[in-house]
């Protein structure tokens, strides 16, 4: 009876390891927002850019960033500044894009 209960324990025990390693953690917006550096030019809080000229980024509806960043990283935009954020936008993953529009929105 010990054997048979030692055996489930270490069973759940490593079934449970195994759960826990695929969960994937959401992506943390603000983090993303500054490591991939667009407080540089849109303000820390998304709200306050460096320039006039650069948009006011806090508060915009999510899927409207969504399209608008994807759109910049597929270089179907090329009006304005747009040109200038290619190189800040290719290295960012669907679910990056997703995290840091949230983000944005929520600010």
């Amino acid at each position: 009876m010990k054997s048979i209960l030692k055996t489930l324990g270490i069973g759940l025990v490593a079934v449970s390891g195994l759960a826990i390693s695929n969960v994937t953690v959401a992506a943390d917006g603000g983090a993303l927002y500054t490591q991939k550096l667009c407080n540089t030019c849109h303000g820390a809080d998304a709200k306050t850019p460096i320039q006039p000229i650069y948009p006011k980024l806090a508060g915009q509806n999510a899927e409207y960033l969504i399209a608008q960043i994807k759109d910049i990283k597929d270089k179907k935009r090329a009006n304005g500044l747009t040109g200038t954020m290619v190189p800040f936008t290719m290295s960012l993953t669907e679910d990056d894009i997703k995290a840091i529009s949230e983000w944005i929105a929520a600010q």
